[in-house]
């Protein structure tokens, strides 16, 4: 495939490879957290403690993901970054069915988020370096679209399995998808990505521009703002899920593997609807509202959470889920890669983003955990939806300097 050609010009078994990855690693990423929080306390573990765990394994991935980003960056082998995370959640997996040991715990999910913070920016790159900038907010969508069926296929499957066959059956599926990552990326030849375009590097009259310093992540505002704004975000969100599933644990809503399924398989439709609309939406609007909207629907959920802990509240629950992820899914790399553009810096903007997102996302589980065990876990979801209205206060404030960040349509006129 010649690198110069038009963006939405790929070969169609490249695009079906990437879409595949993408439709695998959903499991591989986040389908054992959901039910871990079950396979513990079925183990004899607390919600704070599990909340903890979770907590060391954010942490770790969260110092990681910056790093990640500008390896992925300098590397003209990014699919790499695809395989060896799905090598660590294989043996993962096994770490967790061989022992419940607290340390070995901890290490297996250190060794899970680790690989995490690799595979989003690796990704992302991947696909820039396919479709370029001008194809990458419709092949992003795309990308999330399948992510999440993934998503839900993987958690219909354990959800399945788990009830036939118990818990273990969950963890060998995650790592079965692990491995039907590793051959969707082998089917992607290394000459059809552009490790220019890949990096946001443009090129003019065959010569390329040079990287701008690590110090445009820090003077850049618009970066800077919706960095801020997911972090409140996630420290909100980042428990809602796992403890809705410890929730109904406690309060013996059925049987607790299924329920956690339901919660996946109910989010992840609701993402996938979104993410088509997310990609629409920027594309006639820019990404401010997409984000602004994605924002706005913690409070509601974390609300609804507080008093509806039943299969009824399961659904609008874990539809607003759907809608806040599904609409970030899309928004935030394309706003990444839009915002950075030229800098040659995109994948490590996308893992500091990630860090910083990351913060929130991995103290939410412990936060979360010590208030559900202290008071209730009512008034957990009330205080984690909370955090979302900084979120929105930090958009609303600054939405001069963002909405200009936010409008994508001159470059994809230009571009196309």
């Amino acid at each position: 495939m010649d690198k110069q050609q038009p963006s939405y010009i790929a070969n169609r078994r490249v695009i079906l490879s990437l879409q595949s990855l993408n439709f695998f690693m959903a499991d591989m990423q986040a389908g054992i957290g959901p039910f871990l929080g079950i396979f513990l306390l079925a183990h004899g573990w607390k919600s704070g403690l599990i909340g903890s765990v979770m907590t060391i394994g954010g942490v770790a991935g969260m110092l990681m993901t910056a790093p990640a980003g500008a390896l992925i960056d300098a590397t003209k082998r990014k699919r790499m970054y695809v395989v060896i995370p799905g090598i660590f959640t294989i043996i993962a997996s096994g770490v967790i069915l061989l022992s419940q040991n607290f340390w070995l715990v901890s290490v297996s999910q250190v060794a899970t988020a680790i690989a995490g913070a690799a595979i989003g920016p690796a990704v992302i790159g991947i696909t820039l370096g396919i479709v370029k900038q001008a194809g990458f907010n419709r092949q992003n969508g795309y990308n999330q679209a399948f992510n999440h069926a993934g998503n839900v296929a993987g958690a219909g499957l354990s959800g399945y399995l788990g009830m036939k066959f118990g818990m273990p059956a969950v963890f060998w599926l995650a790592a079965i998808f692990g491995v039907l990552s590793i051959i969707s990326i082998s089917l992607i030849p290394g000459n059809t990505i552009d490790d220019d375009a890949a990096r946001g590097l443009k090129r003019t009259n065959a010569l390329v521009e040079k990287a701008s310093g690590l110090k445009t992540l820090f003077t850049c505002k618009p970066l800077l703002i919706l960095a801020s704004a997911l972090a409140a975000f996630h420290l909100g969100n980042g428990a809602m899920l796992p403890l809705y599933g410890m929730a109904a644990a406690v309060s013996n809503q059925g049987n607790p593997i299924m329920f956690v399924a339901m919660t996946i398989i109910i989010a992840q439709l609701a993402m996938i609807v979104m993410s088509m609309i997310a990609m629409r939406m920027a594309n006639k609007k820019g990404y401010w509202l997409v984000m602004l909207l994605s924002f706005l629907a913690l409070p509601v959920r974390g609300l609804i959470a507080a008093h509806m802990i039943s299969h009824v509240g399961l659904y609008p629950v874990q539809i607003l889920d759907g809608v806040g992820a599904g609409l970030q899914s899309v928004a935030v790399p394309g706003l990444v890669a839009h915002i950075l553009d030229g800098t040659g810096r995109i994948n490590i903007g996308q893992g500091a983003v990630m860090t910083i997102q990351g913060l929130g996302a991995s103290l939410s589980p412990a936060i979360g955990g010590w208030i559900a065990q202290s008071i209730s876990f009512s008034a957990a979801f009330l205080i984690l939806g909370s955090f979302a209205i900084i979120s929105i206060l930090l958009w609303a404030t600054f939405a001069k300097i963002i909405k200009r960040a936010c409008d994508i349509k001159p470059i994809i006129a230009d571009r196309l």
